[in-house]
């Protein structure tokens, strides 16, 4: 006896459903994103759409990365880059530059709603006072421009580590997949929505848990926190290395010891990206105690909740060691 696949009223429903799903509701849109936090902010942009595809993963530095050719073909193909921008990832620069006739590169230190903070130089800073009305939480001095950026010559560009600044990426995120991908604007619109929500929570939170220790003076490996210290008004008092790239020598290393003695800093923080052995050698033989930042979630899993997982850890870490907790 023939088959007749028409006479299968299951089948005519599969068949009959499936042609009326729009083309571009089959696909969806190429995307990679340079850093855990960028991406796992792009992931939960595009929950139920799709995943991005992490670039710089595990306990790489960003400073100086260099892309194997499997992600250097992945940048090509895709129709949209995430990263934070030159000053940060600057292994992007040319992969970006070769593949800008099809690949749409999104700077998100330019994102609209930034507010953005000037790098500090030398090492060291000075302690300042709290609960200040009008404290700049971000904002350089130089103003804001008709986008709400501020304009900053020498920008850090660090600007994830600030809650607020993270919804203006996701902001953007948001209007840039909206368009290179108009079948689910609606979806990526309800998920940045629910990311905001989230953001501001655990904005909220931080403030409150870090409070309690804002008064303690602490270094921290290099200057990566800037944008946390401001937003929750701690007394990061310098840094264990000028340049991420660069370790400090002997007459270094003497100031800083003796800026943790003049200073009493009550906690070293060292990074999983690079070697701790600097910062025992600094703290040897000293009450000061040592703990670990890590600004981009190496030992995280990618996710929608790597962002989260990595500010409560950057909270956690400061709350216990500079309580002594």
């Amino acid at each position: 006896m023939q088959f007749n696949p028409m006479g299968s009223g299951v089948l005519k429903k599969l068949l009959g459903g499936l042609l009326l799903l729009p083309l571009m509701a089959l696909a969806q849109p190429q995307v990679a994103a340079s850093i855990k936090p960028v991406h796992s902010l792009v992931s939960g942009v595009m929950q139920g759409v799709g995943e991005p595809l992490l670039l710089v993963s595990g306990g790489a530095s960003p400073h100086d990365y260099s892309l194997k050719p499997s992600e250097a073909r992945a940048i090509n193909q895709a129709h949209v880059v995430f990263w934070i921008g030159p000053e940060l990832e600057s292994f992007l620069l040319r992969p970006l530059d070769n593949a800008k006739n099809q690949v749409r590169a999104v700077a998100l230190l330019d994102a609209p709603g930034m507010k953005l903070l000037p790098l500090r130089e030398g090492g060291a800073w000075e302690p300042h006072s709290h609960g200040r009305d009008g404290h700049d939480r971000g904002q350089a001095a130089d103003g804001d421009d008709d986008h709400g950026r501020a304009r900053v010559a020498d920008r850090d560009a660090h600007v994830w580590l600030d809650p607020v600044n993270a919804m203006a990426m996701v902001h953007q995120i948001v209007a840039v997949l909206g368009e290179v991908d108009a079948a689910h604007r609606a979806d990526y619109q309800r998920n940045g929505a629910a990311l905001i929500e989230r953001l501001d929570q655990l904005n909220r939170q931080l403030a409150t848990e870090l409070a309690p220790v804002r008064e303690q003076p602490y270094l921290v490996f290099h200057d990566a926190y800037h944008y946390f210290e401001q937003r929750y008004d701690l007394n990061a008092i310098g840094s264990v290395v000028v340049s991420a790239e660069r370790r400090p020598g002997a007459k270094r290393v003497m100031e800083i010891q003796a800026r943790i003695r003049d200073l009493q800093a009550r906690c070293v923080f060292s990074e999983p990206q690079f070697q701790p052995a600097l910062v025992e050698t600094i703290i040897a033989g000293g009450p000061v105690r040592r703990g670990v930042l890590d600004p981009l979630g190496a030992e995280l899993p990618p996710g929608p909740d790597a962002y989260f997982q990595l500010l409560q850890g950057l909270a956690t870490s400061l709350r216990v060691c500079l309580s002594g907790a």
